[in-house]
C-alpha cells in the first residue's frame, strides 16, 4: 500500500468533530501539503533547467495522469496558452480513459500499459519533448509505462508524485517528490497529495516560461489581451514598462498588436515591424531586444 492510501489514526472519528475542529484540519492538510513540495526544491530547479533546454529544440510538454492526477495535469496544461501565449500544440495532457475522463470516472483506464505509449508515438514523440508523469501513489500503469516508453524514445522525463518509496520515482530522470503521507480521509489524494502536486506543477511550468523569456520583470509580457480585463491590464502593463501614459501605451498596443512589440517601439522609437525584426533578432527576448 502507497503511503498515500494509509489511514491516519489522528483523524480516526473525525465526522464527529465539532465543524470548527474539521474546517481547522482540513486547512491543516494544505498548509502541510505545502510544506511537503518543498523538499523537492533542489529536483525542482534542475527540472526547469532541463525542460527550458529541451523546449528551446522546439518541444512539447506532455503531461501523464489518472483519476485526480491526470485532471491537474490537464489544468497546468490548459493555462499556459492564455497566460504565457504558450503553442496550445506544444501543452498537451494525455489524461487515461481519453478527454471523458477528465469529467467522469472511466474505469480501469489507470491500469492500461499501452495507452499511454500508443498515444504518445500518435503525437510523434521526439527527443526534444518532455513528458510529466503525475501519479501520487507513484505505481499508476498508465503514467508508468508511458514515462518508460518515452524515456527509452529519447524525450526528457519527469515524475511528479507523494511516494518516495515508488517506481515513478526512480523510472524518471527526475523526480518531484512531495512526500505528503497519509490523508485526512485515507485515499482521497485530491487533498494533500493533490494540492502538493499543483505546487509543484504550477512552479514548474511557470519557472520554465520565466527561463525561456515568456516574463520580463515579473510582467506576463506574452500575455493574450483577449477580454476588456485583459486588455486593461496590457495597457498598464506597457504603461509601466515604458514609463508612458495610458493613452500612448493604448495606441502602441493597438498598433502593435503584442505587448512586448508595444513595450519595443515605444521605448526604442521604433514602428510595429522595426519592433518586430528586433524582437526575432533577441529570439523574442524583451530584454534582449531593448539592450541589443
Amino acid at each position: 500500500m502507497s503511503s498515500t492510501e494509509q489511514a491516519a489514526p489522528r483523524f480516526a472519528g473525525i465526522e464527529d468533530w465539532p465543524s470548527d475542529d474539521l474546517a481547522a484540519a482540513l486547512l491543516e492538510t494544505q498548509l502541510a501539503a505545502v510544506a511537503a513540495a518543498g523538499a523537492a526544491r533542489p529536483a525542482l530547479a534542475k527540472a526547469i533547467d532541463a525542460c527550458a533546454a529541451r523546449l528551446r529544440q522546439g518541444g512539447r510538454l506532455i503531461y501523464l495522469g489518472a483519476g485526480t492526477s491526470g485532471r491537474l495535469a490537464v489544468l497546468d496544461a490548459a493555462e499556459l496558452p492564455p497566460t504565457f501565449d504558450w503553442p496550445p500544440e506544444r501543452a498537451v495532457a494525455l489524461m487515461a480513459g481519453g478527454p471523458t475522463a477528465v469529467t467522469e470516472a472511466v474505469e480501469g483506464a489507470e491500469d492500461s500499459e499501452s495507452e499511454a505509449p500508443d498515444a504518445l508515438d500518435a503525437l510523434g514523440l521526439t527527443p526534444a519533448d518532455v513528458v510529466i508523469g503525475v501519479a501520487a501513489s507513484g505505481r499508476t500503469p498508465f503514467v508508468l509505462a508511458g514515462i518508460a516508453h518515452a524515456r527509452q524514445r529519447g524525450a526528457l522525463t519527469l515524475a511528479v508524485t507523494n511516494a518516495p518509496e515508488a517506481a515513478l520515482a526512480g523510472a524518471a530522470e527526475i523526480a518531484l517528490v512531495a512526500e505528503t503521507g497519509a490523508e485526512i480521509i485515507a485515499g482521497s489524494t485530491r487533498m494533500k497529495a493533490g494540492t502538493a502536486q499543483k505546487v509543484l506543477l504550477n512552479c514548474l511550468s511557470t519557472g520554465v516560461m520565466i527561463r525561456l523569456g515568456y516574463v520580463h520583470r515579473g510582467r506576463m509580457v506574452e500575455m493574450r489581451p483577449t477580454n476588456v480585463k485583459l486588455r486593461a491590464r496590457a495597457v498598464a502593463m506597457v504603461a509601466d514598462l515604458t514609463g508612458e501614459d495610458l493613452g500612448a501605451a493604448e495606441t502602441a498596443l493597438a498598433e502593435g498588436g503584442t505587448i512586448k512589440r508595444a513595450v519595443v517601439m515605444l521605448t526604442l522609437g521604433l514602428d510595429a515591424g522595426a519592433a518586430e525584426a528586433r524582437l526575432q533578432a533577441a529570439g523574442g527576448l524583451l530584454g534582449k531586444a531593448l539592450k541589443g
